[in-house]
């Protein structure tokens, strides 16, 4: 018996799958998986659905991760905190700012859960997952064996990881442990922030900042489907950036490393004029160009050609090629634009 997708995707796309199934502990977890890896159903895991964009009615089995616990361990001034991956992200970052533990609290607000993080490497003003991450468990569902690697292991890069490459589709995420510290060092190097003052300011006004600052810009779920950017910030070479900044004066770029510059997809959006656009029940934010939104009625094919339209006229006007930040998910799984 199908059952509805709706209230599992933040984005609101009314899709169906095959089977859903809730686990809440981490053996049940592990036994689930990889008792639908070796049949011959497609299968799914699935935490706060703030990053997928179902195309379709998926065929195959849906596992919602609600595995909850929290293991705190103090080394001196550090703090190693072994998060279970059903734990919402928003809830662990107020927990550890309640709490005295500091490092992820400009993390703040960012939709989903614990398990997902590493995937993605979330960030936001200065901050990223690898930042924190002390290790990475997961199961392996090719040898049915549970790892815990390192960071160093993890191959974080910008919205990167090896969860996303070598691991793809043969691993499930089941904890993370952060190292964090009781002594507070605020991050204020990205603007707003750089408008505190770091002598006086408190972890919470740095977390009730940051939550502001996402509610102006992003639409709420609750309200207006979204799944936040869904655009990756391209990274091009100083050069290419140099040539495009004599083209486009306005245009807005952050230093990557030595040799790259990160481009504003947002701005290269609304510079093109596509604000508002919409496809059907999908449309491109009036206040912010990197969301995508669905008025209502929208289908995951709509969302994907509004994508293909942004991405077309992207290359066109400033040769730069867009890449999808959520997953797209069809009929059996994980697909490309």
């Amino acid at each position: 018996m199908s059952a509805s997708l709706l209230p599992f995707n933040t984005l609101g796309l009314n899709q169906l799958c095959d089977e859903l199934i809730h686990v809440n502990t981490k053996e049940t977890l592990i036994n689930t998986c990889l008792e639908l890896y070796h049949s011959d159903k497609a299968m799914m895991v699935l935490g706060g659905g703030s990053n997928v964009v179902f195309t379709e009615d998926f065929c195959g089995s849906v596992v919602i991760v609600e595995t909850k616990g929290i293991v705190v361990e103090q080394q001196g001034t550090d703090i190693l905190l072994t998060v279970e991956a059903g734990e919402d992200w928003h809830s662990l970052v107020t927990y550890c700012v309640e709490n005295g533990y500091f490092g992820i609290e400009n993390l703040a607000l960012i939709p989903g859960t614990v398990g997902a993080a590493p995937i993605q490497n979330i960030g936001a003003y200065g901050v990223e997952f690898k930042d924190v991450c002390e290790s990475v468990e997961f199961v392996d569902l090719d040898s049915s064996q549970l790892f815990e690697i390192s960071h160093q292991d993890c191959q974080f890069g910008y919205r990167e990881s090896i969860f996303k490459q070598q691991l793809k589709d043969r691993s499930v995420i089941t904890a993370v442990k952060l190292r964090l510290s009781t002594n507070w060092l605020p991050n204020l190097g990205y603007s707003p922030l750089n408008s505190l003052n770091a002598a006086t300011v408190s972890p919470q006004e740095v977390l009730e900042m940051v939550c502001n600052v996402r509610q102006s810009k992003l639409p709420d779920p609750k309200i207006i489907g979204n799944v936040g950017s869904f655009f990756k910030n391209p990274i091009i070479s100083n050069q290419r950036f140099l040539v495009l900044k004599q083209q486009y004066p306005d245009i807005v770029g952050f230093t990557h490393d030595e040799q790259h510059t990160k481009l504003a997809a947002g701005w290269m959006i609304d510079n093109a004029g596509l604000k508002g656009f919409s496809i059907g029940g999908a449309s491109i934010h009036e206040q912010q160009a990197l969301v995508f939104t669905n008025t209502g009625e929208a289908t995951g094919t709509e969302i994907c050609q509004l994508a293909m339209h942004v991405t077309d006229k992207i290359e066109k006007r400033f040769g730069v090629t867009l890449e999808v930040e959520p997953r797209l998910i069809a009929r059996f799984g994980e697909v490309t634009l």
